[in-house]
């Protein structure tokens, strides 16, 4: 993602801050509160999410809003710093008087926004950042809920079996975190079943979001000879590391998850030896949902390519079906109720509709699509078709 245009976003959010909620008083609005990586090492991942989130609120109040009452969405600034994140939390539920909150930011953020939620009575929705393990079946937490694509209590059992059939010798596994919470546990899961498996980790590496040289983590990794590499972190940390191990001269497999960069940075890096997987259909499949995506994303002046949208478009839809179903007047109360019957179409975007209940506030089934760059088409290419999984305890 370009810096600038993170700048820019950042600048033209604030100063919309500073305007009054045209047509509508506050308290006559739905008052939706979001923290969020919009700058910082995270931005690259979090904000296309919030930005995309806030063009569909901005089209459905455009169109007279929900239920005839705008959504009044506040968007504060966490920089994936956990004092920050807590600040914002706040500000938002004490002062704003928010009715649900919305954290998009690095699983270091998550204990204090949580703290702060659960002291409020506020429901609290994970979107774009990865899901707690509170979400999970089968007594998820009242209070939280996750839309993200992205899950390591289902992704990492998804990719080490694929990682297992895929291979055709031994494996050997160099594992690529960061060194927050859930990709911590998340690698570690990832030892531990490929351990199960037969497969041996020869090297773990919890890179710094910051890092701007990769190659000493690379060469690291090098050292213990890995034929296969498994990334559980942003795409920077993913993509980077790949890199770095390439121009080193390594020549193995590597599969890691497909965040919304992963789509055009397959085309840039093009080699066949990258594979992602992802929840999210990539736009080369040319669904009409993508196409509709591109016209809103064109029209709302998004600052990232439209391939980067789809995790905050999923936000929006979900909004507008909870903020109906909850009517009005509105409070923290319905807002709560209406997420734990959630049934959203999601258009094709994921292989199935994303369901929330009373005992699963991450989804009832996840799916998976395979792709990697084909060297000889010159394109990327699907592998897999969804890979439907029962999300249970």
């Amino acid at each position: 993602m370009r810096a600038l245009s993170v700048l820019n976003f950042a600048a033209t959010l604030a100063a919309a801050s500073l305007l009054p909620l045209a047509g509508a008083k506050a308290q006559d609005a739905y008052t939706v509160g979001v923290t969020a990586a919009m700058t910082g090492p995270a931005a690259a991942t979090q904000a296309p999410v919030i930005e995309m989130l806030r063009i569909y609120v901005d089209r459905l109040n455009a169109r007279g809003g929900i239920n005839g009452h705008r959504i009044n969405l506040l968007i504060e600034d966490d920089q994936a710093e956990p004092s920050k994140a807590a600040a914002n939390a706040t500000k938002l539920i004490r002062q704003d008087n928010v009715m649900l909150m919305i954290n998009s930011s690095l699983s270091s953020t998550y204990g204090p926004v949580i703290a702060e939620s659960k002291r409020a009575n506020v429901p609290l929705w994970f979107a774009g950042g990865v899901c707690p393990k509170e979400t999970h079946p089968p007594k998820p937490d009242p209070l939280l809920f996750c839309s993200t694509g992205f899950d390591f209590g289902v992704d990492i059992p998804v990719a080490i079996h694929a990682i297992k059939e895929m291979a055709k010798e031994p494996v050997k596994l160099g594992l690529v975190g960061i060194p927050v919470p859930i990709s911590r546990i998340g690698v570690d899961t990832a030892e531990k079943l490929a351990a199960q498996l037969g497969m041996a980790t020869v090297d773990k590496e919890f890179i710094p979001p910051a890092t701007a040289d990769y190659t000493p983590f690379a060469t690291k990794m090098m050292a213990g000879n890995p034929n296969w590499g498994y990334a559980y972190a942003p795409w920077p940390a993913e993509a980077k590391t790949f890199e770095a191990l390439r121009r080193l001269g390594w020549t193995g497999n590597y599969l890691a998850y497909g965040h919304i960069q992963a789509e055009d940075e397959l085309k840039r890096i093009a080699d066949g030896g990258l594979q992602i997987f992802t929840a999210n259909a990539l736009f080369q499949d040319n669904l009409p949902v993508h196409k509709e995506i591109r016209e809103v994303a064109a029209q709302g002046k998004y600052s990232f390519p439209a391939t980067y949208a789809s995790e905050g478009w999923i936000t929006g839809r979900a909004l507008e079906q909870i903020l109906t179903k909850a009517g009005w007047p509105a409070s923290a109360d319905k807002v709560a109720a209406a997420m734990s019957t959630l049934n959203l179409d999601t258009q094709g975007v994921r292989g199935g509709p994303m369901v929330w209940t009373a005992d699963n506030h991450f989804r009832t089934k996840q799916y998976y699509r395979f792709y990697r760059y084909d060297p000889g088409q010159k394109s990327v290419i699907q592998t897999r078709d969804w890979l439907a999984v029962d999300v249970v305890d």
